[in-house]
Order: C-alpha cells, then sequence, then structure tokens
C-alpha cells in the first residue's frame, strides 16, 4: 500500500504536466481556428492589389474617365510591344466615346468596369454602389457584347460596403501595387519613367491613365524597359489567380496551400 500511494505522487507532477499541454493545445487549436476565421473575413475586405506570380508577367491598366483623342495612340504602342492592357472605363465616357470602347475590345484589350459616374464610391450609400456598377457594366455590354466581372473603384477610393456590394454582384475588386503618378501635373516623364520600371515586379498591376500631359509619350519607353527584363504585359484576368486563392493582408492574391 505504500509502495501505491508512493508511485501515484511520483505520477502526479506528470499527469498535470499533461493536463496544462492538452489545455494548451485546446486554447491553441482555437485561437487558430478564430484567426482563420477572422483573415477569411479581412480578406474579403481587400481588394486585389497584385498576384503571386513566378513568370514575369505584370498588367498595364488604363483609366478611362475624360477625354479619349489618345487612345488610337495607346493602342498602336501596345501592339508595337505585343502587350494588352485593362481599360478601366467609367460609364459616361463610354455613352460619350462608343467607338472608341469598341475600338479597345476590338483591338483585343480588356474592358472593365470603372463605375457609372467617377463617384466617390466610399461615400455613397449601398444601393448606390451597386446602381453604379450595374449600370456601367450594362453599357459596356451594349457596346461590346462582352460582360466584365472586374470592378476598379474610382479615386482608388472604397470601404467594407464598397468591396461587399462588388463581391455579392460576382466582381473582383482591382487595385494597383504600381502606380504611374501620371496625372500628376508636377511629374516629368522622367519621374513616371522611374516610378513604372522601378517599382514592377512579377504579377504587379501597374495604374496609368489615358488623357494625361505624358502617358502616351512616356508609355513606349516603359514598355521598351519591361519587355528587355522579360516582362509579358497581360490583361488583368489572365494575371488572376482563377481558383485556390486568398488575398492576403496587403491584397496581393497568392495561392491557398491548404
Amino acid at each position: 500500500m505504500q509502495l501505491f500511494i508512493i508511485r501515484t505522487k511520483n505520477w502526479a507532477p506528470i499527469l498535470f504536466l499533461v493536463l496544462i499541454i492538452i489545455l494548451l493545445m485546446i486554447n491553441i487549436l482555437t485561437a487558430r481556428e478564430y484567426l482563420t476565421q477572422a483573415s477569411k473575413q479581412y480578406n474579403d475586405n481587400i481588394p486585389i492589389y497584385s498576384v503571386e506570380c513566378e513568370e514575369r508577367k505584370c498588367a498595364i491598366t488604363f483609366d478611362c474617365a475624360w477625354g479619349a483623342d489618345d487612345i488610337p495612340n495607346i493602342l498602336d504602342i501596345l501592339e508595337q510591344y505585343k502587350a494588352k492592357g485593362t481599360f478601366f472605363i467609367v460609364g459616361l465616357w463610354a455613352k460619350k466615346y462608343p467607338d472608341t470602347v469598341r475600338l479597345i475590345f476590338d483591338r483585343g484589350h480588356e474592358i472593365a468596369n470603372h463605375g457609372y459616374s467617377h463617384a466617390h464610391m466610399a461615400q455613397i450609400p449601398e444601393n448606390k454602389v451597386e446602381e453604379e456598377i450595374l449600370l456601367c457594366t450594362k453599357i459596356l455590354e451594349e457596346i461590346t457584347g462582352f460582360k466584365t466581372n472586374l470592378f476598379r473603384p474610382p479615386y482608388g477610393e472604397y470601404n467594407s460596403t464598397t468591396i461587399k456590394v462588388a463581391r455579392n454582384l460576382k466582381y473582383q475588386t482591382i487595385q494597383w501595387d504600381v502606380d504611374s503618378l501620371d496625372w500628376k501635373n508636377s511629374m516629368t516623364k522622367e519621374d513616371i519613367f522611374k516610378r513604372v520600371t522601378q517599382k514592377t515586379s512579377n504579377g504587379s498591376i501597374i495604374l496609368f491613365h489615358n488623357d494625361t500631359m505624358y502617358t502616351e509619350e512616356v508609355l513606349p519607353a516603359i514598355l521598351e524597359n519591361l519587355t528587355s527584363n522579360g516582362f509579358q504585359c497581360v490583361k488583368v484576368s489572365d494575371l488572376l489567380l482563377k481558383s485556390n486563392y486568398r488575398i492576403r493582408y496587403d491584397g496581393r492574391q497568392i495561392k491557398d496551400e491548404k
């Protein structure tokens, strides 16, 4: 009997330690599940800024909201470098320049949604966000016969409501990780060239605008640099991962290893 009591006492610290380990494992697993769910919810509210890509690919994008005179030359430049672009088009712009929209599409480039009236999406109610997206797509589809599922909020402004509405409508919200800042009058051609060529990496989404002071002029030099460095400029839809992905905290679309 004495021997049994001694052995029980010897095992007590070990049993206590095992119990502590079990409780810690339960807490860790619970915390991991919570973080996973929280991460999914958080990622659902992030647009795509860039894409995980092993190949030397990037996406050239143009926001079209004002004039259209430079579009034919931009298309010629893209063709010269065998580059495909994605044009995020405002609905009102499309209504004003339907032939230009059709020209972009017919030249093999991608037409995407930039809202109907170039509104500040984070400042309007949910029903107006939905209206802006759907009306723009309707106009683009009437002109091209193609229905886009890519959306970029004007000014790059969004909130969780903007992303939620777009997601519920089956649109992917697209931002950028390389901003040319070509819309700023203080930027020189050299400034724009350096920003784009020095910041572009595999999977980058590059932001340009048409109807600016220098975009049309500096685009050939940028494309010459990118293609010389092995980059292939593709449509956003051809850059995106199609399945088994998640969106990282910084907006990079990455492969989901699970």
